[in-house]
């Protein structure tokens, strides 16, 4: 798998709350970042396997 690169702009405060999430969990912002994107990624596929196996199977 190969990796790309995302740039980002975000203002000062959000910045630090980030780091400040990411310091908590020992990571760092670029590291907690995609963790949270993935994570929502997931989510999202998840909801959407569910809400298809739901109208297989008909339930409302």
């Amino acid at each position: 798998m190969g990796t790309s690169v995302l740039s980002l702009r975000m203002d000062k405060e959000l910045l630090e709350r980030l780091r400040d999430r990411a310091a908590k969990r020992g990571m760092s912002v670029q590291d907690y970042v995609v963790q949270m994107l993935v994570r929502d990624d997931f989510d999202a596929r998840f909801q959407t396997a569910v809400e298809e196996t739901e109208r297989f199977y008909g339930v409302t």
